[in-house]
């Protein structure tokens, strides 16, 4: 006699809306202190459309149980940090629907956009 098996149990995933994140979003210091990780390998991703993406992959955190997918950055600040010199491409890696770029922080700290007040007195 073979047992019949009983009544499958679900599991609820509890959706999260972008609205309730709003407080998720990264700022400009933010993103140099992720780009700045050694341990955190962000890249800049260029589709054949002309869509970017920054983004880098976040492990598995046991402890808060989050985790083990990419993370996309917003690409409008990153975009800013690199026109500004504050981060840097690396070489193109080139296929045939996108190029993607190392992102690292910039070797030197970026120079101010307008001068000191104290080199103008001087």
């Amino acid at each position: 006699m073979q047992s019949i098996p009983g009544p499958a149990h679900a599991v609820v995933l509890h959706h999260h809306s972008r609205a309730g994140a709003a407080h998720l979003i990264p700022t400009g210091a933010d993103l140099l202190r992720i780009i700045s990780d050694p341990g955190t390998l962000v890249f800049l991703t260029v589709h054949a459309g002309g869509r970017r993406r920054y983004s880098y992959w976040q492990p598995f955190d046991p402890r808060t149980g989050r985790g083990s997918c990419y993370v996309a950055l917003p690409t409008d600040l990153c975009d800013m940090l690199h026109s500004s010199g504050r981060i840097t491409l690396g070489e193109p890696l080139v296929d045939s629907t996108r190029t993607t770029y190392r992102v690292g922080p910039a070797d030197t700290p970026a120079a101010p956009r307008r001068p000191l007040r104290s080199a103008l007195a001087a």
